[in-house]
C-alpha cells in the first residue's frame, strides 16, 4: 500500500515539474501554453483518479482476503474445541461412573 501512495506521490510530483518547465521553455503563445497545461491537469487528474481507484480496489480485495482467512480460521478454532469439549465430557462421564462404583463399594 505504501508503494501505490509513492506512485501517487511522484505522478503528481513529476506533474508539476513537468508544467513548470513547459511553461519555462514553451516556444508557443501564452495562450496555447494554458491551454497545454489545463490539459496535462485533466490528464493527470483522471491518472490520480484511476490510481486511486486501483489502490481501492486493492485495499478492499486485501480486507476481504483476510476476512476469509479470519473466518476459517475462526471455524477451525470451533471446530477443535468441539471435538475437545466431547474428549472432556467422554472423560468426566466415565470419572463419575469410576466415583459411582467406589462409593458403592463403601457403602
Amino acid at each position: 500500500m505504501i508503494n501505490n501512495s509513492n506512485t501517487v506521490v511522484g505522478l503528481l510530483a513529476g506533474t508539476v515539474i513537468g508544467a513548470a518547465l513547459g511553461v519555462l521553455f514553451a516556444p508557443d503563445k501564452g495562450t496555447k501554453t494554458r491551454q497545454r497545461i489545463s490539459d496535462e491537469a485533466l490528464a493527470a487528474k483522471d491518472k490520480i483518479s484511476e490510481k486511486a481507484s486501483e489502490v481501492t480496489d486493492s485495499v478492499a480485495s486485501a480486507v476481504s482476503q483476510k476476512k476469509e482467512s479470519l473466518d476459517t480460521q475462526l471455524d477451525n478454532v470451533v471446530s477443535n474445541v468441539s471435538h475437545k469439549a466431547e474428549d472432556v465430557i467422554t472423560i468426566l462421564e466415565r470419572k463419575l461412573k469410576d466415583l459411582k462404583a467406589k462409593s458403592k463399594k463403601l457403602q
